[in-house]
């Protein structure tokens, strides 16, 4: 039986409604995948349009946030037809900031995860290292029934040197924190890989970059959007291609992308 080849895409676009206006339909037009997991798209539901809801052949699979207005959220972008959608993990005070969304292609489990970011205080950062464990406690009981997992989303955390500009002046912030990389080191220990460092273990590349002090332009970024599988995924021959677009703008951060051939 002949292979399908299946393109996915994550990327943060930092305001659905901002970046609409920055070219997100020809972009994702040119970017050509089967699904595109968007985060931060901080809208409730009342503000979508119906350009938002269906672009092409795309539908949209949308969570928001019920505790704060233009805050948090994602959207899966899909022009296969899922078998089900899950918004969440069935636990309030992860669900509620609008931060999941699970689409089950049959072939594999896709999670398009916004994880939270730790920089607001210490009670943020708890709350991120207990939405890391929450969430990888549910993504590890969908592995045990057998399925394949793929995990995909802002994961706000640079794993190792490698993933970011400087590394040393960062180390005490969130985002780079021992407490933070050794939950990374956890993930990719316990059944996960990255695909993009598993196929490029030496390629310095980043997916994020501050909006100060022109970043972007000098390339002083950060590493923190990922495209994880299940160890499962590599040993049936699926993992083809891992990617970081820097080349697509309208955010401040860029797409990453993974290629399956099932």
């Amino acid at each position: 039986m002949p292979k399908k080849t299946i393109k996915l895409i994550s990327w943060n676009v930092n305001g659905l409604s901002a970046v609409m206006g920055k070219g997100f339909v020809q972009s994702l037009r040119s970017m050509d995948a089967d699904v595109v997991a968007i985060q931060e798209t901080r809208l409730q539901e009342s503000k979508l349009t119906d350009e938002m809801r269906q672009i092409d052949d795309y539908s949209a699979y949308l969570s928001y946030s019920i505790i704060k207005k233009g805050y948090s959220g994602v959207a899966t972008y899909a022009r296969m037809t899922p078998l089900s959608v899950r918004y969440g993990i069935g636990i309030p005070d992860y669900d509620n900031e609008g931060r999941i969304c699970e689409t089950d292609f049959g072939d594999f489990v896709f999670f398009n995860i916004y994880f939270p970011n730790g920089q607001m205080g210490t009670d943020r950062l708890v709350y991120k290292l207990n939405f890391y464990e929450a969430f990888f406690a549910y993504a590890d009981a969908c592995r045990r029934q057998g399925r394949s997992v793929i995990i995909s989303g802002d994961f706000n955390t640079a794993h190792n040197e490698i993933d970011l500009k400087n590394p040393e002046a960062n180390s005490t912030y969130s985002g780079f924190k021992l407490v933070e990389r050794e939950w990374m080191n956890w993930i990719f220990q316990n059944g996960y890989v990255d695909t993009f460092r598993y196929l490029y273990p030496d390629t310095i590349k980043y997916s994020w970059w501050s909006y100060r002090f022109g970043a972007r332009a000098r390339n002083i970024g950060w590493r923190i959007d990922y495209m994880i599988v299940s160890q499962d995924i590599l040993e049936k021959g699926w993992l083809k291609d891992a990617f970081i677009d820097n080349d697509i703008t309208g955010s401040d951060h860029c797409p990453v992308g993974l290629i399956l051939s099932i």
